[in-house]
């Protein structure tokens, strides 16, 4: 996928876990596979040139496609599975993977897992007694700096997934154009239970711009944000002071 992936997992009975590291790093290299765009023999690469259809996939490419949709419904075509005009599920397929690996490991057992792919994280259980999982979310405007600091105390599970330019460019496209989303922000950070979704809210706000990003991450059950304008204004949801610290 184009990315470092990293995993810390705590707890549980050592035999088991390796096994289900070992299923979940797996299952990612598949997703890659699968998903890729960049590779011609992929799956999603020969669905977009007409040559399999959905039913002769993996499972797992239905799977995301329904999830794409459901995200497509509710960001009111912000947030969409194509690219200039071409399937490419990659928006959601990173996030989703991540979770998915995350969820294999804990269900064999592990105390507290956390897997994160490319900054985007997902988190469940706890590292330790009393100790809760904390995620620095680096500041868009002083590499090296941290914008803030998300603390999972409290939450059997919670994800992390910011989306913006200051590291890859204007990358995010407006579905409505198919070109560089137009927008007063440099990034915007998601908080939710599951990476899956919180990877796409994040770049469905981000094209949105601040204001109507912000009211529509509000509307959002369940999430909150933190948005950075180019002009260093920082703007944040009701609920995110929560989940600082």
């Amino acid at each position: 996928m184009g990315t470092v992936f990293s995993l810390d997992v705590r707890g549980g009975d050592p035999t088991a876990v390796r096994a289900a590291l070992d299923e979940a790093v797996a299952g990612l290299r598949r997703v890659d596979e699968v998903f890729s765009t960049y590779r011609a023999d992929s799956q999603v690469s020969r669905l977009a040139r007409g040559e399999l259809t959905v039913d002769a996939c993996a499972p797992e490419v239905a799977e995301v496609l329904e999830l794409a949709a459901e995200a497509e419904r509710v960001s009111d075509g912000w947030f969409s599975a194509s690219y200039r005009g071409r399937l490419d599920p990659t928006g959601i397929v990173k996030g989703w993977a991540v979770e998915r690996a995350a969820r294999r490991i804990a269900a064999a057992g592990a105390s507290g897992v956390s897997v994160n792919g490319g900054g985007d994280v997902q988190l469940l259980g706890t590292p330790g007694a009393g100790r809760p999982w904390r995620v620095g979310v680096s500041d868009p405007l002083r590499p090296g700096g941290l914008a803030a600091v998300v603390s999972a105390a409290g939450a059997a599970e919670l994800a992390v997934a910011t989306s913006g330019s200051a590291e890859r460019g204007a990358h995010v496209v407006d579905p409505r154009t198919g070109r560089s989303a137009v927008t007063d922000l440099v990034a915007v950070t998601v908080v939710a239970p599951r990476l899956t979704w919180a990877d796409c809210w994040a770049t469905a706000a981000f094209a949105m711009g601040s204001r109507e990003g912000l009211r529509w991450l509000e509307s959002l059950d369940g999430v909150e944000g933190l948005l950075v304008t180019a002009g260093d204004e920082v703007r944040c949801t009701g609920g995110l002071a929560g989940w600082l610290g």
